[in-house]
């Protein structure tokens, strides 16, 4: 296994009930689990969280903690361990979480900061070189001419995973809806790997555990490959996997044939989730276990949809949870 292997799970004691938040499975699927909090919990976070602007968690990432720690009291620490095993928990792993009040691009800093404190629950996220933070703002217009389908809105962005051009470790992949005007369509689509009918099929084949390469375009601000197998395994010996159609780049006829006919086995898929996001909402997964892509948008001259991403990895200490204390 290699350095980017996920994390063994971890069974933590679950609060006997939460505090400040609520958890319940999605109505598209018992695996994605939707976490809310009431206006109450959101209110006192920004007002607790005011005297730091979004610029201030950019230069000093210790803040990010803070804000964390700040949400998870508000919770009466009942939110880290749900966060942390439900990222973790291969049955699920995946979540929509909705602040309720935070609703209007105007909010789009506290949208920042709530999702940060979430994230920073979980782990760290990751630097964005697309961005030069730690997290990315981008925006989907009706035309577009960039060098990859993230901004091109009347297509379909096929299922994938993040975090395969860059050597940091990428367990977790989180996209916020900051605004959205004129559209219709576009919503997220989630594949979880065990769902795949044709998981076994690709895993086992030859093919699945040789290096390939990957080259991001001059957007992604990445100038060197990377190299790694479509697949590997978890602790427990499950398949992970590693996969973008865009940037993979196939050294041969076999290696072409084999990614272009799992592209349209993973895009066929009965089991593939089409998710609507509310503004202000955002969908938090394992990326080592659930793939992601949005559905195209119907044309429309004042369309415009404002996304933040933060991706990174998990980290805790198997000491702050130990059962009975």
């Amino acid at each position: 296994m290699n350095a980017f292997t996920q994390i063994q799970d971890l069974v933590l004691p679950l609060p006997s009930e939460t505090k400040g938040f609520t958890l319940s499975p999605s109505s598209q699927s018992p695996r994605l689990l939707e976490l809310k909090f009431p206006r109450e919990t959101v209110d006192a976070f920004i007002e607790a969280v005011a005297q730091w602007p979004v610029q201030a968690l950019e230069y000093k990432s210790f803040l990010r903690f803070r804000v964390a720690q700040i949400l998870d009291e508000l919770c009466e620490g009942t939110l880290r361990p749900v966060l942390i095993n439900t990222i973790l928990d291969r049955a699920t792993g995946g979540m929509l979480i909705t602040p309720e009040g935070l609703d209007d691009v105007s909010q789009a800093d506290d949208m920042v900061k709530f999702s940060s404190a979430v994230a920073h629950l979980i782990g760290r996220s990751n630097f964005d070189a697309m961005s030069g933070q730690f997290y990315a703002r981008f925006v989907v217009v009706n035309t577009d001419s960039s060098d990859s389908y993230l901004r091109q809105p009347h297509r379909v962005m096929e299922l994938h995973n993040d975090g395969t051009f860059v050597q940091e470790r990428t367990d977790y992949v989180m996209m916020m809806k900051i605004d959205e005007q004129n559209m219709e369509g576009g919503n997220s689509l989630l594949l979880h790997l065990d769902d795949w009918e044709d998981l076994q099929h690709y895993y086992r084949h030859p093919l699945a555990r040789r290096e390939m390469r990957f080259t991001a375009p001059p957007s992604k601000n990445v100038r060197e490959d990377v190299f790694h197998a479509v697949f590997d395994n978890d602790a427990q010996g499950r398949p992970t996997m590693r996969y973008i159609d865009q940037f993979v780049q196939p050294r041969d006829f076999e290696e072409g044939i084999w990614l272009n006919a799992m592209s349209e086995s993973l895009e066929g898929s009965a089991r593939k989730l089409s998710v609507p996001v509310p503004v202000g909402s955002f969908v938090l997964v394992n990326n080592m276990f659930w793939l992601h892509g949005r559905d195209r948008f119907i044309a429309h001259q004042g369309l415009r949809r404002e996304l933040m991403r933060q991706r990174g990895y998990i980290s805790y200490q198997k000491t702050l949870y130990q059962r009975g204390q």
